[in-house]
């Protein structure tokens, strides 16, 4: 089993910044793939960004491209996604996904993903 816990989420400006942060616990989390996605009330689960067992980034769509970031620390088994220009429509619960070991195969979709994470509000005001 692996266990998955955001943090970071919370109250911005629009323009400002923040950093999630998702810690991975139970089983081996270097040679996984880990996503973050977002939901947002009223709407269906979007893909923000991945990055895979070996350090690629994957972006997401160009409503978060040049603003958001993700890197994995695997010293720390860590995901980051760190967030730029923060808008009013970046108002989400953000998720993190954790893949199958050394999975590749179509990373934006959620259902490449065996484990999730409880979620972290992010909220950003006008």
């Amino acid at each position: 089993q692996v266990q998955l816990v955001e943090s970071g989420g919370g109250l911005v400006q629009a323009g400002g910044s923040l950093t999630l942060s998702c810690a991975v616990s139970g089983r081996t989390f270097s040679n996984r793939p880990m996503a973050w996605f977002r939901q947002a009330r009223g709407k269906e689960r979007e893909f923000v960004s991945a990055i895979t067992w070996s350090g690629a980034g994957i972006e997401g769509s160009d409503s978060v491209k040049g603003r958001f970031t993700i890197s994995r620390d695997n010293a720390k088994n860590t995901v980051y996604l760190r967030m730029y220009s923060l808008k009013p429509e970046d108002t989400a619960v953000y998720y993190c996904a954790a893949g199958q070991a050394y999975g590749n195969t179509d990373l934006r979709s959620p259902g490449s993903y065996d484990y999730w994470g409880q979620g972290t509000q992010v909220t950003v005001s006008s």
